[in-house]
């Protein structure tokens, strides 16, 4: 019969990153951890870690068994420290990975609106353009945009975001506002830099997609910097919406040939499970879905 506490400590190996951390955080000696895995793997069939002298890597076996029973032991080594403290609120480190631009968009105010809810809940953002790896990188849920092709993990539609032309009141006021797609070529455009100076901009229309070349005086690689360049006054730009909602709504920004854009994209909460979900992570899901939805962040 498989030994609970191999499965715990498997857990906590791959959490940790090494069976000495694994092992002390046990209060048991590394080798015994050491072998205790390898029963473990014994009684599988499988091999579930791949072992070095410089780090422990998941087999494909090793990360779907990961899947299947880390938030189980979670839940577990959650419900026992409830029942020990006599409360059913939600506790402990919820690890969130998201965009690097999250919180230009996202306000800390909500954050300390949850941890204030949530005074047993602790909150690890995990800042990356890059996807996380939720099992590697130990992350309880993540913040992304486009498909989510995975099939470990589930999915929660927070809704889609794509990218509209803006410009200032100030802009538009000195300059006339163009009346085409083609006028936007003598306009100054901000945007993204690329190479010769001159940007293609491939717009969703009525009719189809419509390829416009801009240029202009201002170009930056921060999605932050280009919107703050737009309120500023230094041209049209073409920007994500999810980051210009509250600017449109407050007339810092207003909208360009309103009938062309970028359609948007499905933004999603993912994570490894929804069977014995943490009621922190479920908190925090539920927490952030309701936030962004009641401000109109996403459609």
């Amino acid at each position: 019969m498989i030994d609970l506490n191999d499965i715990a400590l498997f857990v906590q190996v791959v959490r940790a990153g090494s069976f000495a951390e694994a092992a002390r955080r046990f209060g048991i000696p590394a080798n015994t951890a050491s072998r205790r895995l390898q029963q473990l793997e014994r009684q599988l069939g499988l091999r579930l870690l791949h072992r070095s002298t410089r780090k422990l890597t998941l087999t494909d076996s090793g990360q779907a068994f990961y899947a299947r029973c880390a938030d189980q032991v979670e839940a577990l080594s959650e419900a026992a420290a409830e029942l020990g403290e006599g409360s059913h609120s939600p506790s402990g480190k919820v690890r969130v990975a998201a965009p690097v631009d999250i919180f230009n968009w996202f306000q800390v105010d909500w954050i300390a609106e949850f941890l204030a809810a949530f005074p047993k809940v602790r909150l690890e953002f995990v800042l990356s353009d890059e996807r996380a790896d939720l099992v590697a990188e130990s992350i309880d849920v993540a913040i992304r945009a486009g498909k989510v092709r995975e099939p470990s993990l589930v999915a929660r539609r927070l809704g889609s975001s794509g990218q509209s032309l803006v410009a200032s009141p100030g802009y538009l006021a000195a300059r006339q506002a163009p009346l085409s797609v083609a006028e936007l070529s003598a306009h100054d455009c901000i945007s993204m830099p690329e190479a010769g100076g001159r940007t293609l901009w491939r717009l969703d229309g009525p009719d189809g997609q419509v390829l416009a070349q801009v240029t202009g005086r201002f170009h930056a690689n921060s999605a932050n910097v280009l919107v703050k360049a737009a309120v500023a006054g230094l041209g049209i730009g073409l920007l994500p919406d999810i980051m210009i909602a509250p600017l449109l709504r407050s007339g810092q920004l207003r909208r360009v040939l309103p009938e062309f854009g970028v359609d948007g994209v499905e933004v999603n909460l993912v994570y490894l499970s929804q069977r014995q979900l943490p009621r922190s992570v479920r908190a925090f899901i539920d927490f952030v879905i309701a936030r962004m939805r009641t401000h109109g962040l996403l459609e």
